[in-house]
This record gives structure tokens, sequence and C-alpha cells, in this order.
């Protein structure tokens, strides 16, 4: 009596599941595999992204920490925009009180703080939208592989593992596509996030080292003015 297992078919490798799955099937798989390499590809751009802004905003936050007016900040900033703006605001507002340049300037720092989170966070919300959509992607063709094998069961007319295994390993391999691209956009996402969020901390602790500036800059003015009036 032959007790042996029943062989199990020969090409069940993720390429030929790949060639010998339905179109709609592997319509999904290249989607996945695309949306995979976007998510990857994203993570990197935004990595060195990120990595260039923090040299550049670390840098200004040195130099404004040092400086003890805002044209020395510029001298060695090279008129970073934040520098650039409240010295702007200070030359279109001569004359006036000092409570509404500082007004003017803060309203200013924050539209800048706000477009540099923006630049920063673009692109990020492709990646969510991966992880959150791919699972169900590939879900789709699982379902859409295991419909296919039932068919093809039925016209066998045979339940044999070679009959069944085909079919069912095509189905799993969407569904491990799907949590392949979804997984690590889930993950890039997140940590993108942490990190905008802490570039744009250091940005607000660089608006109010600039305003500080601004602030005894507009003392001193007033006071050199005040002793000329004396």
């Amino acid at each position: 009596m032959n007790t042996s297992l029943p062989a199990i078919p020969h090409g069940l490798t993720p390429w030929g599941m790949f060639l010998s799955a339905d179109v709609i099937v592997q319509a999904v798989m290249v989607c996945l595999t695309l949306a995979s390499v976007i998510s990857w590809s994203i993570g990197l751009a935004k990595v060195m992204e990120l990595r260039r802004h923090g040299r550049r905003l670390g840098r200004l936050l040195d130099i404004l920490g040092r400086s003890r007016t805002l044209a020395e900040a510029a001298r060695e900033g090279a008129n970073a925009a934040p520098i650039a703006l409240a010295l702007k605001e200070m030359a279109a507002s001569t004359g006036l009180p000092p409570d509404g340049i500082r007004v003017r300037t803060a309203s200013g720092l924050a539209q800048l703080e706000a477009d540099h989170g923006r630049r920063l966070a673009a692109g990020t919300g492709i990646l969510a939208t991966i992880g959150s959509t791919a699972p169900f992607v590939g879900l789709f063709g699982t379902v859409w592989g295991i419909m296919n094998s039932f068919v093809g069961i039925s016209k066998a007319q045979a339940t044999s593992l070679a009959v069944v295994a085909p079919g069912i390993a095509e189905a799993l391999l969407a569904t491990a596509l799907g949590l392949v691209a979804a997984i690590p956009a889930v993950v890039i996402y997140n940590l993108l996030g942490r990190a905008v969020a802490a570039q744009r901390a250091d940005w607000a602790k660089a608006s109010g080292e600039i305003l500080r500036l601004l602030g005894r800059d507009l003392d001193r003015g007033h006071a050199l003015l005040r002793q000329a009036v004396e």
C-alpha cells in the first residue's frame, strides 16, 4: 500500500505563479509591486530632503543663538528667509510702533513655517493611501484567485493537491504582495511624520529666536531715540 503524500506541483515560485495567474490577479500584483516601489522611492527622497533642511535649520539655530542683532545674524546666515523677512519688515515699518512690527513679523514667520511644513509633508499622503488600500487590493486579488481555483476544481472534477494548490498559491501571493506594499508604507509614513513634526518644532524655535532679536533691536532703537530727544 502506497502511503506517500501527493507530489507538490512544480513551478510554484513567485515568478511562476505570476505567469500562470489570471490576468486580473496579474494586474493586482503589478499594481502592488509598483505601489511598493513608489513607497520606497518617496521614503528615500524625503529622507534626503529632511536631512538637507535639517542641516540648514541647525545652522540657522546656531547662528541665531550666538547673534546679538538681526543684522549680525543676517551676515552669518547668508540672508536666510526668516531673518530676511524680519529685516524687511523692520525697514518697511520705520517710524511705526514696535508692537505692530512684532505682530506683523510673527505673522510672516508663521506663514513661512506653514509653507515649510507643507513642502516637507508633500508626497507623504501617497504613503498613507498605499498603506490603507494595499491590503484590500491584495485581498481582492486573493478572492479572485480563489474563485478561479473553484472554477478549475469544478471543471477538472477533482480535488487533488495538483489541481487546488496552484490557484490557492496564486491567490495568497496577491495577499502577500498587499502586505509587502502596505507595511513599509505605513512605517515610512509614521517615521516621516515624526521627522516633519520635529523640524517644525525647530522652525518654531528659530522664529522665537528671531522675534527675540527683533524685540532687542526695537527696544535698543527706541532707547536711542529717547536719549536723542532728551
